[in-house]
């Protein structure tokens, strides 16, 4: 596992913009407006041939444990007991504060070696700002600019020894922990208060993720890595827990769309996306796109409905729900459903091997023999309709792909066949199969023309 180095500081003073520079990617949501950062992120940074974690923690903030700037605190605690080093950021054009000086002190205090960096030096502007920084007691200042890159070659000839020191450790402990499998990613969708952030809590065992009954607290996707013990084997998993999406109309600043616009790439590259749904208002018009979405992105996809203590007959609702997914999500008939409080636990076990399964079956592969007596079969059960006076001859099927399920059909008149009858191949296919709730993609193409070089001669 490599060196942590933990970015601290005050909110706003550019963290999750040097962030963003050192893993070379825009993954920590960047804007004006303070305490935009809740949780912590980690990334795999590079400053030119050095390699390490880089955390992304809340803005360090006095506040009661309580609230939720307190909750944030404890964020940045656990990142800084974790690291084996700190970056301090500063705003150089806003100069030293009071609460600069504060968590100076904690930083001496804690023993970790620090870098304290002038943040926003470009220019002169930040000339007095940095001068006041030596008063911190935490070393010489550096002075930065993540926005512009600058002193990047000053910060690395800063980490290069110190991580130099911790490289022969580092490479033990990456072949201790080395794993040929990747790891399986998992998404955590939903609306907002919805209990992700709770579940992904509950399921790795620690307060990892800041929750609490205020909506709309995660902002960032964070991912996280956990190892599930399987029946079979352990399975090394990554969660995403992603913002709440709220309907399109609602979503008003920039800062929300900047939080839609990160969930929604993570399911684009998760494997499999759990939806959470509350039990109390299940399948809501905002649930049913964001399923529809990610069956559309070829993502297996399992239904979680959270706060299931809240429900009295719970074989009833249970009977009710199985229903209205069968009807309102017909692409992915016999979806996985389960159903617990993220809170207390109750029946979260059940969530992963409905997760692994799913995944089996976007990975499903059948073999061309197999498939094309299916075909014969039901070809021969159910024709297809003859359009124009001409017959519609399927000839041959094949697999060309997993992840998900892609077959491609040989067809006379492909663009003619009619919607209900692709459908009711690609349910043959699922039944035939047992390639349930996942999406499966049917493409039909028309057969060559072996006669058509002859012609062009």
């Amino acid at each position: 596992m490599s060196v942590k180095i933990a970015l601290v500081g005050r909110p706003n003073v550019g963290k999750s913009t040097l962030f963003n520079r050192l893993v070379g990617k825009r993954l920590a949501l960047v804007d004006d407006t303070p305490g935009v950062t809740r949780d912590r992120r980690e990334g795999e940074a590079r400053l030119g041939d050095l390699s390490f974690t880089v955390v992304d923690t809340p803005g360090l903030e006095e506040a009661p444990e309580a609230a939720l700037e307190g909750r944030m605190r404890k964020q940045t605690d656990i990142a800084l007991a974790e690291a084996a080093a700190c970056l301090f950021l500063i705003d150089a054009r806003a100069g030293v504060t009071p609460l600069d000086k504060t968590f100076a002190s904690i930083l001496r205090a804690s023993g970790k070696p620090v870098i304290l960096l002038a943040n926003k030096a470009e220019g002169s502007a930040g000339d007095a700002g940095l001068y006041d920084a030596y008063g911190l007691g935490v070393g010489e200042p550096l002075a930065i600019s993540a926005e512009h890159g600058e002193g990047m070659a000053e910060l690395y000839n800063l980490l290069e020894p110190f991580l130099a020191e911790w490289q022969s450790e580092e490479d033990e402990e990456e072949a201790e922990w080395d794993d040929p499998l990747k790891p399986l990613r998992v998404a955590i969708v939903g609306r907002p208060n919805a209990g992700k952030s709770t579940l992904v809590n509950h399921l790795i065992g620690e307060n990892r993720l800041l929750t609490g009954p205020e909506a709309g607290i995660t902002r960032d996707s964070i991912s996280v890595e956990w190892k599930w013990q399987g029946k079979d084997r352990d399975w090394p998993v990554k969660l995403f827990d992603t913002a709440g999406m709220r309907k399109k109309a609602k979503v008003q600043s920039k800062l929300e769309k900047l939080s839609v616009a990160d969930s929604l790439r993570a399911i684009k590259f998760a494997e499999v996306v759990v939806l959470l749904m509350e039990a109390t208002s299940p399948f809501e018009k905002q649930d049913l796109q964001i399923a529809d979405l990610a069956l559309r992105e070829g993502r297996g996809l399992v239904l979680a409905v959270n706060k299931w203590d809240l429900i009295e007959d719970r074989d009833a609702a249970m009977r009710s729900m199985r229903e209205m997914a069968d009807r309102l999500l017909p692409q992915a008939v016999g979806i996985p459903i389960v159903a617990f409080s993220a809170l207390t636990g109750m029946g979260t076990n059940r969530l992963m091997p409905a997760v692994t399964r799913i995944y089996i079956d976007w990975n499903a592969r059948v073999k061309t023999p197999e498939l094309n007596d299916w075909l014969q079969e039901a070809t021969a059960r159910h024709a297809p309709p003859a359009v124009s006076g001409q017959r519609i001859k399927l000839r041959y099927i094949a697999q060309t792909k997993t992840r998900p399920p892609t077959f491609v059909a040989q067809c006379t008149r492909a663009e003619d066949l009619p919607a209900a009858y692709k459908r009711y191949l690609i349910n043959g296919i699922r039944d035939a199969f047992d390639i349930r709730a996942v999406p499966i993609r049917l493409i039909l193409r028309k057969p060559g023309n072996p006669f058509a070089k002859e012609k062009r001669k």
